[in-house]
Protein backbone atom coordinates (compact mmCIF):
# COMPACT_ATOMS: atom_id res chain seq x y z
CA UNK A 1 0.00 0.00 0.00
CA UNK A 2 1.03 3.48 -0.08
CA UNK A 3 -1.29 5.96 1.58
CA UNK A 4 -4.96 3.96 1.59
CA UNK A 5 -4.44 2.42 -2.11
CA UNK A 6 -3.20 -0.99 -2.73
CA UNK A 7 -0.92 -1.88 -5.31
CA UNK A 8 -0.35 -5.17 -7.58
CA UNK A 9 2.98 -4.99 -9.34
CA UNK A 10 4.53 -7.26 -12.53
CA UNK A 11 4.37 -10.72 -11.54
CA UNK A 12 2.87 -13.23 -14.12
CA UNK A 13 0.21 -15.59 -14.97
CA UNK A 14 1.91 -18.78 -14.85
CA UNK A 15 -0.14 -21.87 -16.38
CA UNK A 16 1.50 -25.87 -16.24
CA UNK A 17 3.84 -27.74 -14.62
CA UNK A 18 6.89 -25.74 -13.89
CA UNK A 19 10.35 -27.34 -14.73
CA UNK A 20 13.53 -25.34 -14.99
CA UNK A 21 14.99 -26.95 -18.81
CA UNK A 22 12.82 -24.79 -20.42
CA UNK A 23 10.67 -27.33 -22.12
CA UNK A 24 7.33 -26.47 -22.67
CA UNK A 25 5.03 -27.78 -19.85
CA UNK A 26 4.20 -24.29 -19.25
CA UNK A 27 3.01 -20.74 -20.41
CA UNK A 28 3.33 -17.78 -18.81
CA UNK A 29 2.24 -14.27 -19.39
CA UNK A 30 3.90 -10.63 -17.54
CA UNK A 31 1.60 -8.25 -16.07
CA UNK A 32 4.45 -5.65 -17.66
CA UNK A 33 2.10 -3.36 -14.89
CA UNK A 34 1.20 -1.44 -11.82
CA UNK A 35 -2.11 -2.34 -10.84
CA UNK A 36 -3.88 0.33 -8.18
CA UNK A 37 -7.21 0.09 -6.72
CA UNK A 38 -8.70 0.60 -3.81
CA UNK A 39 -11.12 -1.20 -0.87
CA UNK A 40 -13.98 -0.45 0.85
CA UNK A 41 -15.93 -2.49 3.68
CA UNK A 42 -18.72 -1.39 4.92
CA UNK A 43 -19.19 -4.51 7.41
CA UNK A 44 -21.21 -6.30 4.70
CA UNK A 45 -19.93 -5.55 1.55
CA UNK A 46 -16.12 -5.23 0.09
CA UNK A 47 -16.08 -3.04 -2.73
CA UNK A 48 -12.81 -2.91 -4.96
CA UNK A 49 -12.24 0.35 -6.87
CA UNK A 50 -9.96 -0.38 -9.86
CA UNK A 51 -7.44 2.65 -10.55
CA UNK A 52 -5.87 3.40 -14.00
CA UNK A 53 -2.69 0.60 -14.64
CA UNK A 54 0.29 2.03 -15.72
CA UNK A 55 2.25 -0.35 -18.47
CA UNK A 56 6.16 -0.69 -19.18
CA UNK A 57 7.01 -4.01 -20.86
CA UNK A 58 10.78 -2.69 -20.53
CA UNK A 59 11.18 -1.64 -16.72
CA UNK A 60 7.83 -3.67 -15.19
CA UNK A 61 8.92 -7.04 -16.78
CA UNK A 62 9.71 -8.85 -13.61
CA UNK A 63 8.02 -11.43 -11.07
CA UNK A 64 9.91 -13.08 -7.92
CA UNK A 65 11.31 -10.31 -7.18
CA UNK A 66 11.32 -8.20 -3.59
CA UNK A 67 9.06 -5.73 -3.39
CA UNK A 68 9.88 -3.54 0.18
CA UNK A 69 7.87 -0.29 1.39
CA UNK A 70 10.23 2.49 1.96
CA UNK A 71 10.06 6.46 3.73
CA UNK A 72 11.47 9.15 1.38
CA UNK A 73 13.56 12.02 2.88
CA UNK A 74 10.09 14.05 2.71
CA UNK A 75 8.51 11.48 4.62
CA UNK A 76 6.59 10.19 2.18
CA UNK A 77 5.27 6.54 1.42
CA UNK A 78 6.72 4.50 -1.80
CA UNK A 79 7.48 1.08 -2.77
CA UNK A 80 10.91 -0.35 -4.18
CA UNK A 81 11.04 -2.52 -6.78
CA UNK A 82 14.36 -4.45 -6.46
CA UNK A 83 15.20 -7.00 -9.10
CA UNK A 84 13.43 -9.69 -10.20
CA UNK A 85 13.42 -12.16 -13.60
CA UNK A 86 13.49 -12.31 -16.53
CA UNK A 87 14.85 -9.12 -18.60
CA UNK A 88 12.85 -9.11 -22.14
CA UNK A 89 16.20 -9.74 -24.23
CA UNK A 90 17.97 -12.01 -21.71
CA UNK A 91 17.27 -14.55 -19.16
CA UNK A 92 18.89 -12.87 -16.29
CA UNK A 93 17.87 -10.95 -13.41
CA UNK A 94 17.45 -7.97 -13.45
CA UNK A 95 20.19 -5.20 -11.94
CA UNK A 96 18.01 -2.18 -11.69
CA UNK A 97 15.52 -1.33 -9.61
CA UNK A 98 11.87 1.12 -9.69
CA UNK A 99 10.24 3.69 -6.71
CA UNK A 100 6.56 3.54 -6.88
CA UNK A 101 5.33 6.83 -5.33
CA UNK A 102 1.53 7.92 -4.96
CA UNK A 103 1.83 10.13 -8.01
CA UNK A 104 4.06 7.41 -10.32
CA UNK A 105 7.16 5.53 -10.74
CA UNK A 106 10.51 6.08 -12.03
CA UNK A 107 14.05 3.69 -12.63
CA UNK A 108 16.51 4.15 -10.33
CA UNK A 109 19.25 5.68 -12.11
CA UNK A 110 22.58 5.08 -11.56
CA UNK A 111 22.19 1.93 -9.51
CA UNK A 112 22.51 -1.89 -9.79
CA UNK A 113 22.08 -4.20 -7.37
CA UNK A 114 24.19 -7.11 -7.69
CA UNK A 115 23.32 -9.12 -4.16
CA UNK A 116 19.86 -11.09 -3.14
CA UNK A 117 17.84 -10.96 -6.59
CA UNK A 118 15.13 -13.22 -5.81
CA UNK A 119 12.36 -12.73 -3.30
CA UNK A 120 13.66 -13.66 0.50
CA UNK A 121 13.21 -12.08 3.46
CA UNK A 122 13.63 -8.24 3.65
CA UNK A 123 13.75 -5.84 6.68
CA UNK A 124 13.21 -2.20 6.06
CA UNK A 125 14.51 0.29 8.59
CA UNK A 126 14.24 4.54 8.06
CA UNK A 127 16.46 7.33 9.77
CA UNK A 128 14.36 10.56 10.08
CA UNK A 129 17.48 11.75 11.89
CA UNK A 130 19.71 11.33 8.79
CA UNK A 131 17.02 10.87 6.38
CA UNK A 132 18.23 7.40 5.29
CA UNK A 133 16.16 4.58 3.87
CA UNK A 134 18.08 1.05 4.72
CA UNK A 135 16.66 -2.12 3.13
CA UNK A 136 18.48 -5.66 4.39
CA UNK A 137 18.08 -8.48 2.61
CA UNK A 138 18.71 -11.85 4.10
CA UNK A 139 20.53 -14.88 1.24
CA UNK A 140 18.39 -15.56 -1.37
CA UNK A 141 18.90 -16.45 -5.13
CA UNK A 142 21.04 -13.71 -7.14
CA UNK A 143 24.00 -13.56 -10.60
CA UNK A 144 26.61 -12.55 -7.95
CA UNK A 145 28.14 -13.20 -4.92
CA UNK A 146 31.32 -12.26 -2.85
CA UNK A 147 34.58 -14.61 -2.64
CA UNK A 148 37.34 -12.98 -1.08
CA UNK A 149 36.84 -9.63 -2.02
CA UNK A 150 35.54 -10.04 -5.15
CA UNK A 151 32.44 -9.88 -6.89
CA UNK A 152 32.09 -13.51 -8.83
CA UNK A 153 29.41 -12.98 -11.34
CA UNK A 154 27.44 -16.74 -12.24
CA UNK A 155 24.90 -16.70 -15.01
CA UNK A 156 23.41 -19.73 -13.52
CA UNK A 157 21.89 -17.69 -11.08
CA UNK A 158 22.97 -19.70 -7.96
CA UNK A 159 21.44 -19.75 -4.27
CA UNK A 160 23.75 -17.23 -2.07
CA UNK A 161 24.29 -16.86 1.88
CA UNK A 162 24.78 -13.13 1.54
CA UNK A 163 23.10 -10.83 4.12
CA UNK A 164 23.55 -7.08 1.88
CA UNK A 165 21.61 -3.85 2.32
CA UNK A 166 20.33 -0.85 -0.08
CA UNK A 167 20.80 2.55 1.17
CA UNK A 168 18.38 5.24 -0.29
CA UNK A 169 20.53 8.70 0.95
CA UNK A 170 19.01 11.95 1.60
CA UNK A 171 19.76 12.96 -1.78
CA UNK A 172 17.75 10.01 -3.47
CA UNK A 173 20.73 8.25 -4.01
CA UNK A 174 20.89 3.94 -3.97
CA UNK A 175 23.89 2.10 -2.95
CA UNK A 176 24.35 -1.43 -1.97
CA UNK A 177 26.48 -2.81 1.03
CA UNK A 178 27.50 -6.31 1.68
CA UNK A 179 27.18 -7.06 5.46
CA UNK A 180 29.98 -8.84 7.15
CA UNK A 181 27.72 -11.39 8.58
CA UNK A 182 25.87 -13.82 6.14
CA UNK A 183 23.29 -16.68 6.44
CA UNK A 184 24.77 -19.99 7.99
CA UNK A 185 23.89 -21.74 4.94
CA UNK A 186 22.69 -21.70 1.57
CA UNK A 187 18.71 -20.25 2.94
CA UNK A 188 16.87 -17.05 2.29
CA UNK A 189 15.48 -18.00 -1.34
CA UNK A 190 11.59 -17.58 -0.67
CA UNK A 191 11.64 -16.56 3.07
CA UNK A 192 9.80 -13.81 5.11
CA UNK A 193 10.54 -11.69 7.41
CA UNK A 194 7.89 -11.20 10.03
CA UNK A 195 8.76 -7.71 12.56
CA UNK A 196 7.27 -7.77 15.98
CA UNK A 197 4.27 -5.63 16.23
CA UNK A 198 5.75 -3.53 19.39
CA UNK A 199 8.55 -2.35 16.93
CA UNK A 200 8.42 1.42 16.20
CA UNK A 201 7.28 1.29 12.86
CA UNK A 202 5.46 3.51 9.93
CA UNK A 203 2.02 2.46 8.64
CA UNK A 204 3.74 0.65 5.98
CA UNK A 205 5.95 -1.23 8.70
CA UNK A 206 9.01 0.58 7.93
CA UNK A 207 10.41 0.49 11.14
CA UNK A 208 11.83 3.86 12.86
CA UNK A 209 15.68 3.24 13.55
CA UNK A 210 15.84 6.30 15.49
CA UNK A 211 13.65 5.19 18.24
CA UNK A 212 15.34 1.55 19.06
CA UNK A 213 17.35 1.35 21.85
CA UNK A 214 21.00 1.47 21.54
CA UNK A 215 21.73 -1.97 22.66
CA UNK A 216 20.42 -5.15 20.85
CA UNK A 217 16.60 -5.36 19.65
CA UNK A 218 14.70 -8.35 18.54
CA UNK A 219 12.84 -6.73 15.85
CA UNK A 220 11.61 -9.90 14.36
CA UNK A 221 11.80 -13.31 12.78
CA UNK A 222 12.79 -15.11 9.67
CA UNK A 223 10.61 -17.91 8.41
CA UNK A 224 10.51 -20.71 5.48
CA UNK A 225 12.00 -19.99 2.38
CA UNK A 226 14.54 -22.50 0.67
CA UNK A 227 17.69 -24.38 1.91
CA UNK A 228 19.72 -25.49 -0.37
CA UNK A 229 22.81 -28.20 -0.67
CA UNK A 230 24.98 -26.14 -2.71
CA UNK A 231 25.11 -22.81 -5.31
CA UNK A 232 23.68 -24.62 -8.47
CA UNK A 233 21.27 -27.00 -8.17
CA UNK A 234 18.35 -26.26 -10.78
CA UNK A 235 19.92 -28.46 -13.33
CA UNK A 236 20.80 -31.20 -11.89
CA UNK A 237 18.23 -31.36 -9.30
CA UNK A 238 16.56 -35.24 -8.31
CA UNK A 239 14.39 -33.91 -5.54
CA UNK A 240 17.08 -34.24 -2.50
CA UNK A 241 19.18 -31.21 -3.56
CA UNK A 242 17.02 -28.39 -1.92
CA UNK A 243 14.15 -28.85 0.74
CA UNK A 244 11.76 -26.41 2.50
CA UNK A 245 13.53 -24.82 5.34
CA UNK A 246 12.64 -26.06 8.57
CA UNK A 247 14.33 -23.29 10.97
CA UNK A 248 13.04 -20.14 12.20
CA UNK A 249 15.93 -17.37 13.09
CA UNK A 250 15.56 -14.35 15.51
CA UNK A 251 16.53 -11.20 13.77
CA UNK A 252 18.45 -8.22 15.83
CA UNK A 253 19.50 -4.72 15.32
CA UNK A 254 22.41 -3.78 17.22
CA UNK A 255 23.01 -0.57 17.13
CA UNK A 256 26.29 0.17 19.55
CA UNK A 257 28.04 -2.64 17.40
CA UNK A 258 31.36 -1.73 16.00
CA UNK A 259 33.04 -5.10 15.55
CA UNK A 260 31.45 -5.59 11.64
CA UNK A 261 32.08 -2.70 8.59
CA UNK A 262 29.73 -3.30 5.73
CA UNK A 263 31.61 -3.02 1.97
CA UNK A 264 30.33 -0.60 -0.39
CA UNK A 265 29.60 -2.33 -3.27
CA UNK A 266 31.44 0.01 -5.61
CA UNK A 267 30.08 -1.49 -9.03
CA UNK A 268 26.24 -0.71 -7.73
CA UNK A 269 27.24 3.53 -8.10
CA UNK A 270 29.43 2.81 -11.17
CA UNK A 271 28.67 3.65 -14.88
CA UNK A 272 31.44 0.40 -16.09
CA UNK A 273 28.54 -2.21 -15.65
CA UNK A 274 31.11 -4.67 -16.27
CA UNK A 275 29.94 -8.30 -17.10
CA UNK A 276 31.21 -11.10 -18.56
CA UNK A 277 29.13 -13.50 -21.17
CA UNK A 278 28.62 -16.56 -20.33
CA UNK A 279 29.73 -16.93 -17.49
CA UNK A 280 30.72 -19.77 -15.94
CA UNK A 281 32.19 -20.62 -19.22
CA UNK A 282 34.77 -23.28 -20.87
CA UNK A 283 37.44 -20.58 -21.57
CA UNK A 284 36.23 -18.38 -24.18
CA UNK A 285 34.00 -15.52 -23.40
CA UNK A 286 33.36 -11.20 -23.91
CA UNK A 287 33.59 -8.70 -21.46
CA UNK A 288 31.05 -6.17 -21.70
CA UNK A 289 31.36 -2.75 -20.17
CA UNK A 290 29.63 0.77 -20.37
CA UNK A 291 31.18 4.25 -20.99
CA UNK A 292 29.75 7.46 -20.63
CA UNK A 293 32.07 9.20 -22.92
CA UNK A 294 34.86 8.66 -25.20
CA UNK A 295 37.77 7.37 -23.35
CA UNK A 296 40.70 4.55 -23.43
CA UNK A 297 39.79 1.40 -21.22
CA UNK A 298 42.37 -1.19 -20.26
CA UNK A 299 41.89 -4.56 -19.89
CA UNK A 300 43.99 -6.94 -17.90
CA UNK A 301 43.57 -10.60 -16.75
CA UNK A 302 45.17 -12.35 -13.69
CA UNK A 303 45.37 -15.54 -12.60
CA UNK A 304 43.82 -16.16 -8.91
CA UNK A 305 47.38 -16.29 -6.98
CA UNK A 306 47.67 -12.29 -8.94
CA UNK A 307 49.42 -13.53 -11.96
CA UNK A 308 49.30 -11.53 -14.67
CA UNK A 309 48.37 -13.32 -17.82
CA UNK A 310 47.11 -10.84 -20.27
CA UNK A 311 46.60 -6.55 -20.44
CA UNK A 312 45.57 -4.59 -23.39
CA UNK A 313 44.47 -1.32 -23.68
CA UNK A 314 41.56 -0.52 -26.01
CA UNK A 315 40.82 2.69 -27.99
CA UNK A 316 38.33 3.97 -30.48
CA UNK A 317 35.73 2.95 -28.30
CA UNK A 318 32.69 4.91 -28.10
CA UNK A 319 29.89 5.99 -25.37
CA UNK A 320 27.22 2.79 -24.67
CA UNK A 321 28.50 -0.82 -24.62
CA UNK A 322 31.31 -2.23 -25.42
CA UNK A 323 32.42 -5.48 -26.00
CA UNK A 324 36.36 -7.36 -25.69
CA UNK A 325 37.10 -10.66 -26.71
CA UNK A 326 40.30 -11.75 -24.62
CA UNK A 327 42.74 -13.97 -26.47
CA UNK A 328 43.87 -16.53 -24.22
CA UNK A 329 46.02 -18.52 -26.53
CA UNK A 330 49.11 -20.53 -24.51
CA UNK A 331 47.14 -19.19 -21.76
CA UNK A 332 45.89 -22.41 -18.67
CA UNK A 333 42.45 -21.38 -19.01
CA UNK A 334 41.53 -24.58 -16.57
CA UNK A 335 41.39 -22.10 -13.56
CA UNK A 336 39.32 -18.99 -12.38
CA UNK A 337 40.41 -15.78 -13.24
CA UNK A 338 40.02 -12.08 -12.46
CA UNK A 339 38.85 -9.07 -15.10
CA UNK A 340 40.15 -5.57 -14.29
CA UNK A 341 38.93 -3.05 -16.69
CA UNK A 342 40.50 0.60 -15.89
CA UNK A 343 39.29 3.95 -17.74
CA UNK A 344 40.55 7.38 -16.71
CA UNK A 345 37.43 7.56 -14.62
CA UNK A 346 36.64 4.35 -13.16
CA UNK A 347 37.39 0.84 -12.21
CA UNK A 348 36.38 -2.78 -12.15
CA UNK A 349 36.81 -6.18 -11.31
CA UNK A 350 35.13 -9.20 -11.62
CA UNK A 351 36.20 -12.94 -11.30
CA UNK A 352 35.55 -15.47 -14.25
CA UNK A 353 34.50 -18.64 -12.98
CA UNK A 354 36.11 -21.17 -15.85
CA UNK A 355 34.55 -24.87 -16.01
CA UNK A 356 36.08 -27.73 -18.21
CA UNK A 357 33.11 -29.08 -20.91
CA UNK A 358 31.78 -31.82 -17.96
CA UNK A 359 32.32 -30.37 -15.02
CA UNK A 360 29.01 -27.93 -14.55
Amino acid sequence: MINNTYYLVGGNRFDGDYNPMGHSTYTQVYTDAIRKFNLEDDGTTLTVTHLPTITDAANLHRRDYNAAPHITPNGAEGISVFSGVFQPTVNLPFLSSVSIDSVGYALDSNFQQYYNHYHCAVLPLYSALTQEMHTVFFGGIAQYYDSAGVLVQDNQVPFTSTIARVTRGADGALAEYKLPEEMPALLGASAEFIPLTQIPAYRNEVMKLDELPQDSTLVGYIYGGISSTARNVFFTNTGTQSSASNQIFRVYVIKTETTGLDQLNEHSTGSLRLQVFPNPNEGEFAVKFQLTKVEPAKISIFAMDGKKLSEETLSNLHPGENTYRPNLQGVNVRQNLIILVETPSETAMQKVVIQPRGHR
